[in-house]
């Protein structure tokens, strides 16, 4: 059984993996690295299948970016190990490294510096050594939320007020207190109200941005609900957080990132 630290790195650009993979290997030579992938949705993939200790993390990837890999990862952990430290690598986007800096977390700055490696694989051996039975998924989830403004839009189109949705060959005239819940659906978005559903050719992410953020809340991914419509929050036996609404028997999934939004005051 191998007993040994193991770490995926998720780059696309093959020189600078390689370069990553190298000078960890001279960095940390206990540390294995049991999968190198080149875009998103592989990490997530071979993060699930291999569930390493740590993950090097790209940012800007194809396929699924790496805060989107980790959000989704952060739902699929199947909890028998601790989930890994995840840190992430980028570039350019300095308001990220400064969202990360403000919430304690890690990032690596392209190009990687040796000094600054050193570093964190300084802090890694220290979390993994301290980590609770909970791993690093509280300390991810915190650096994800540091980040959810920083993917805002800049400027603020006008709140909706009325929702003009297909149904059948109608288009029916939905007010914006009707609606109890949008999911997203491939290219549209599922509007759900007490009376019925209907589709819109729009994105979940532009959808969110002309709504009133004090009134509807993403709590996944593929979900902003009408906080008036929640009836309850329940965890089960997993820990998994679903909503009961108003109206509706299905549940709605809250995704770990968004459960703070459900504590009790």
């Amino acid at each position: 059984m191998n007993d040994k630290t193991t770490a995926l790195i998720a780059e696309d650009e093959p020189i600078l993996a390689a370069t990553l993979a190298a000078t960890l290997g001279r960095l940390w030579p206990e540390l294995a690295i049991v999968a190198s992938v080149g875009h998103g949705q592989a990490a997530l993939e071979r993060a699930l299948a291999l569930q390493p200790d740590v993950l090097f993390l790209d940012i800007k990837m194809p396929g699924k970016t790496g805060l989107e890999a980790a959000e989704e990862l952060a739902e699929q952990w199947p909890g028998s190990k601790p989930f890994p430290q995840v840190v992430f690598v980028t570039a350019y986007d300095d308001y990220a490294v400064q969202a990360f800096d403000n919430a304690a977390a890690d990032y690596v700055l392209k190009p990687v510096s040796d000094e600054r490696l050193a570093r964190t694989v300084r802090r890694l051996k220290e979390r993994l050594g301290t980590r609770p039975a909970g791993g690093g998924m509280d300390a991810l989830l915190e650096q994800l939320r540091a980040l959810v403004p920083a993917t805002a839009p800049a400027a603020r189109p006008e709140r909706l007020s009325l929702i003009r949705a297909a149904v059948g060959n109608q288009v029916r005239m939905i007010p914006i207190g009707d609606v109890l819940y949008f999911e997203a659906l491939d290219k549209y978005v599922n509007v759900v109200t007490c009376d019925g559903e209907a589709l819109i050719r729009t994105s979940l992410k532009e959808l969110l941005a002309q709504l009133d953020e004090t009134c509807f809340w993403q709590v996944h991914r593929g979900t902003i609900v009408n906080s008036a419509a929640v009836l309850a929050a329940q965890r089960d036996e997993l820990g998994k957080l679903t909503l009961q609404l108003r109206g509706r028997p299905e549940k709605v999934r809250v995704s770990p990132l968004y459960a703070h939004l459900f504590r009790q005051m």
